[in-house]
């Protein structure tokens, strides 16, 4: 029994003596460690101001593989703060039911719309899906949508950006839009199907867009202001300026 007692005790004490060494390195390295660590937000965020109130869907197209352009705009609209997620064209339904509860809840007062090739073809049913859900699209942007398609309900504003060369198609307008809708032709652009997502003068057309309508400020007030006369000022030609003119004759 003694060699076993001799041996616990050994390694017992070797035990203790390793811990002995060991609190001062564990110290050292945690106090490398929070010197290596950010403190609060990075640099890169640290000027990204959230736009609350704005979501934007972006709705990928077939095999949710072929549409990893959308994937860099929505990390764009992220570094200007605004609220961007990526989603597969075959949760259309779902999606719209999701935004349609963020509209009602308060949290969310501006939706807007981004798909490529097959998530282009299903957002017209989107926004129809939307309207009918008491929830207007502020802003949809499809990118060479493969089928033909039809614009029914509420929308403020439709951009459709199409190849004309390729598979994309314009969408036809019906009587029951509500909005406005816009097919442009960017087959000068040099784009095609699989690369109009990933262009990069492709996506900065879509988030200036994006941009128009989250980042807009009213300038009516300040437009009216300036058009309005200062009190006791008379315009050249009034009758008051012809009586004066007349009297000084």
């Amino acid at each position: 029994m003694k060699p076993q007692g001799g041996h616990t005790g050994f390694v017992d004490g070797l035990s203790f003596l390793c811990r002995r060494w060991l609190r001062p390195l564990q110290a050292t390295a945690m106090a490398l460690l929070l010197l290596t660590l950010p403190i609060g937000v990075s640099t890169g965020n640290a000027m990204t101001v959230p736009r609350p109130g704005a979501h934007v869907y972006l709705v990928r197209g077939v095999l949710n593989i072929f549409s990893l352009g959308l994937d860099e705009i929505a990390a764009k609209l992220q570094q200007q703060g605004i609220t961007a997620t990526v989603h597969n064209h075959l949760s259309w339904a779902s999606i719209a039911d999701e935004a349609a509860a963020e509209y009602k809840s308060g949290r969310v007062k501006t939706i807007i719309l981004v798909g490529h090739s097959s998530g282009a073809t299903v957002l017209p049913d989107m926004v129809a899906r939307l309207d009918q859900l008491g929830a207007p699209v502020k802003l949809a942007i499809g990118l060479d949508s493969v089928f033909r398609t039809s614009l029914a309900g509420r929308v403020g504003r439709y951009i459709n950006f199409y190849v004309a060369n390729g598979a994309g198609t314009p969408v036809e307008k019906t009587k029951q839009l509500r909005g406005t809708l816009e097919n442009v032709d960017v087959e000068k652009i040099g784009v095609g199907h699989l690369t109009i997502d990933k262009n990069q003068v492709m996506q900065q057309k879509v988030i200036n867009a994006i941009d128009a309508v989250v980042l807009s400020r009213p300038k009516e007030a300040s437009v009216t202001q300036k058009q309005q006369p200062e009190v006791g000022a008379t315009k050249p030609g009034s009758g008051t300026a012809r009586a004066a003119a007349t009297t000084g004759r």
